[in-house]
């Protein structure tokens, strides 16, 4: 799993780092908001432990941005244990709280325990994080580094196919039996091999290699791996 931590103390983030990645995680810390709001496009992390009292952008300051670009559940890290503080962290948004000084085993138990609850819900929502590429089911929007990609109905339901079902080899006849043109005449083999080229030309960075979008040899398409 990877994490990403907001932290100006650097002895809190480089102990953080070692203990977390002993325990099986990734982590990627960053000393201020600003700086972690500027590399959501570019990485996709599934949990952020966010300090509140940050230079700069606070914590409560910086979380509704950072809900603006990418659903990610988050833990505040803070030092004050008053109730007021406590509740409107989690009224804002915020996943789960941990007052330092805290113990890394319990901080370990309490990411585990968000995790365990959000991967439960996660094809449920309305936004689905696919690597740099968000799909807006409620909107039928597709986002590449935040930017509106236009893919016409047909497209969108291709990549809608795959990205609900992420675990699936889907054969080729499966997905011609699932969709139809605008017309509602059904497409041949040949029309969705053109389909699949154009979405690729869109959404991946090098569609000669695609990442997400994937060929499986001899009987159709998969969807990549989501955290590439």
């Amino acid at each position: 799993m990877n994490l990403a931590l907001v932290e100006d103390d650097e002895s809190i983030r480089l102990g953080l780092k070692y203990y977390l990645e002993d325990e099986g995680f990734s982590l990627t810390s960053y000393k201020d908001a600003e700086s972690f709001l500027e590399s959501i496009p570019k990485n996709h992390y599934d949990l952020l432990l966010l300090d509140i009292n940050l230079p700069g952008m606070s914590g409560f300051e910086a979380l509704p941005k950072i809900k603006e670009k990418d659903d990610i559940p988050v833990i505040f890290l803070t030092a004050n244990d008053l109730e007021v503080s406590t509740v409107m962290g989690l009224d804002m948004g915020a996943d789960d709280y941990i007052i330092k000084p805290f113990k890394a085993k319990e901080l370990v138990s309490r990411i585990k325990s968000v995790l365990r609850r959000t991967s439960h819900s996660s094809l449920d929502k309305s936004m689905i994080k696919i690597q740099n590429i968000t799909i807006d089911t409620t909107k039928m929007k597709v986002l590449k580094d935040g930017k509106d990609v236009f893919l016409t109905a047909l497209e969108y339901k291709i990549l809608l196919i795959l990205a609900l079902n992420p675990t699936t080899v889907f054969t080729r006849e499966k997905i011609l039996s699932n969709i139809w043109d605008v017309n509602e005449e059904y497409v041949n083999d040949n029309a969705l091999t053109v389909y699949v080229r154009r979405i690729r030309e869109k959404i991946e960075d090098d569609p000669q290699n695609p990442k997400i979008i994937v060929t499986v040899r001899g009987i159709g398409y998969k969807l990549g791996n989501r955290y590439e």
